[in-house]
């Protein structure tokens, strides 16, 4: 009997990207529509939920349709859907789960929600189809920084985290600060390409009595502190170099607990997953530390960094696979955790 293709149509709503997907036996995009909001929440400085919510009501039902046009199907052909329900912003997840929740209800369609991180984590399956499970994995977005063991399909241990913020986070807040807006990550990505890494002296943060947490909170107030500094004393501020030597704290940083997660888990494969992970510096730093080491890095491409349906779409599929199945009480869960499972 051959094997039936199982297909996924995936819904992505937790923040300010409304994206549906089309995914086929968990590692073959057949579509990946994206709505970003980024020019409105520009206005704002950063994102505005109630603006977000009311975007996704307008997005979500063109999304959808366009994501099963180009994916050349129907919902006939569809086996489930798959819907982030957390972590997020409250408003934006509850119409994803909301629209993926009618679906379901109008087609008997089976429904799976899904983790939004381990999302993030199923997005380096997409383009490296031999990664299989056990391998670290280096999550750094908006609201995460963690560094997860997978040890099988939907099971994730988390071994370290940020003990304030996380990296994307201090991205943005560095950015506004030197007056480049939002989003911070890219345009600090871009601005440091003129600075010099090595002109202002950051702090790297190190917790005792866990060598492998993160922390950024500290280096956020020393540029806070050094620009305070340079407005009293009348020196010139130059932001390129202020962007580039804390960039390079943040990937020094970074790049330091992956090597000794490697080193103290005995394994020789790591991933890279979240929005921060399109930041080239941080690549290239760690293309570097893992070639010195014979170390397999992977990392999915920029379009699968930031918030998409597809990373939604591979991780249902393997929930699926599993068994779960979720009900018409499916919920948003904003500070939903990882490995945290169903209900």
């Amino acid at each position: 009997m051959a094997h039936k293709d199982i297909k996924i149509l995936a819904i992505e709503t937790s923040c300010d990207e409304t994206s549906a997907a089309v995914v086929e036996n968990g590692r073959k995009v057949l579509s990946n529509i994206i709505s970003s909001q980024i020019d409105i929440h520009k206005l704002f400085g950063g994102v505005v939920p109630e603006i977000a919510s009311r975007k996704h009501i307008e997005k979500i039902d063109p999304v959808v349709k366009k994501a099963l046009e180009e994916a050349d199907c129907d919902l006939s052909q569809i086996d489930a859907i798959g819907v982030t329900y957390g972590p997020g912003l409250v408003g934006p997840l509850l119409v994803g789960v909301s629209h993926a929740k009618a679906i379901s209800f109008a087609t008997h369609l089976p429904l799976v929600g899904v983790n939004h991180i381990e999302g993030h984590i199923c997005a380096n399956y997409i383009e490296h189809p031999d990664l299989e499970p056990p391998y670290l994995c280096m999550v750094v977005s908006g609201g995460h920084s963690h560094l997860v063991k997978v040890c099988d399909h939907g099971d994730f241990r988390i071994l370290a985290k940020t003990r304030d913020d996380a990296a994307g986070e201090a991205f943005d807040k560095v950015a506004r600060a030197i007056g480049l807006g939002y989003p911070g990550g890219p345009k600090i990505d871009k601005l440091a390409k003129e600075g010099d890494p090595e002109a202002i002296s950051f702090p790297r943060a190190h917790v005792n009595d866990a060598p492998l947490d993160l922390s950024f909170s500290g280096l956020k107030s020393a540029v806070l502190n050094y620009m305070n500094k340079c407005q009293m004393t009348g020196v010139p501020i130059n932001r390129a170099d202020i962007a580039a030597s804390f960039q390079k704290a943040v990937v020094d940083a970074i790049v330091e607990k992956m090597m000794m997660a490697l080193d103290e888990y005995k394994t020789d494969t790591i991933c890279l997953a979240g929005g921060v992970a399109a930041n080239s510096a941080l690549r290239e730093a760690c293309i570097k530390a893992c070639d010195e080491r014979n170390a397999r890095f992977i990392y999915p491409s920029p379009v699968y960094c930031t918030d998409n349906a597809a990373m939604i779409g591979v991780a249902a599929y393997y929930e699926y696979m599993r068994g779960i199945r979720d009900g018409f009480d499916l919920n948003a869960v904003p500070n939903l955790k990882i490995g945290a499972g169903h209900k």
